[in-house]
């Protein structure tokens, strides 16, 4: 098939996708994938593996039903003038690879420079979780953090580093293990600050003691 008639394949696929499939029909997808694998569907140990599969799924990709609105919009104003950095340090990280759908897994660190109020320090930790628990890039993941606190709190700023492995690299492909992504955003003052910046550099390499 050529690249055109690949192309247009795949946009009809899309397409029929309108309706969300059902979960037996996952499950069947499932069963697919196991005899493709080359392993009899049937066979006791995996009688019960799609079910097994959707229902992790249902957890790993639970983000795709939320929105950073929604967690974002209560704020508080009562902070006696601050304005400085607020910053999450070491907020895990669990996604998987788009192209792969393998799972990448590390922590993120994230700042904001507040306009008179802040948001629960919670609410952060889940605007993290909800973009990872989507199929990602990790370069995509960084960027809609930042975005969304940008538009959801109209800060001053915002910096956002996300350090994870993917299992993609260390258990396929060129087989490397221990080997770290770094990804960076920073939007509004940290981006046309480089004390700023170097001030979240900083706080963001410091470990749990």
């Amino acid at each position: 098939m050529d690249a055109f008639n690949t192309k247009r394949a795949a946009l009809i696929a899309v397409e029929d996708m309108d309706v969300r499939p059902s979960r037996s029909e996952a499950e069947a997808a499932v069963r697919t994938l196991l005899a493709w694998a080359g392993d009899d569907p049937t066979r006791e140990g995996l009688l019960d593996t799609p079910k097994r599969v959707t229902k992790a799924f249902g957890e790993w990709f639970a983000g795709y039903d939320g929105d950073p609105a929604d967690i974002l919009s209560r704020t508080f104003e009562e902070v006696s003038g601050y304005d400085d950095i607020v910053m999450l340090r070491n907020i895990e990280v669990q996604s998987h690879c788009e192209h792969h759908m393998a799972p990448f897994i590390g922590v993120a660190h994230v700042a904001y420079l507040p306009t008179g109020r802040v948001v629960g320090l919670s609410k952060i930790a889940r605007v993290v979780e909800m973009y990872s628990k989507r199929l990602q890039t990790q370069e995509n993941l960084t960027a809609q953090i930042a975005k969304a606190i940008m538009d959801e709190l109209e800060p001053r700023g915002v910096a956002v580093m996300v350090t994870a492995e993917h299992q993609c690299m260390s258990t396929r492909g060129v087989h490397h293990g221990g080997v770290d992504t770094v990804t960076t955003r920073f939007d509004g003052e940290f981006k046309d600050s480089e004390e700023l910046r170097m001030r979240f550099l900083r706080l963001a390499e410091r470990t749990k003691s």
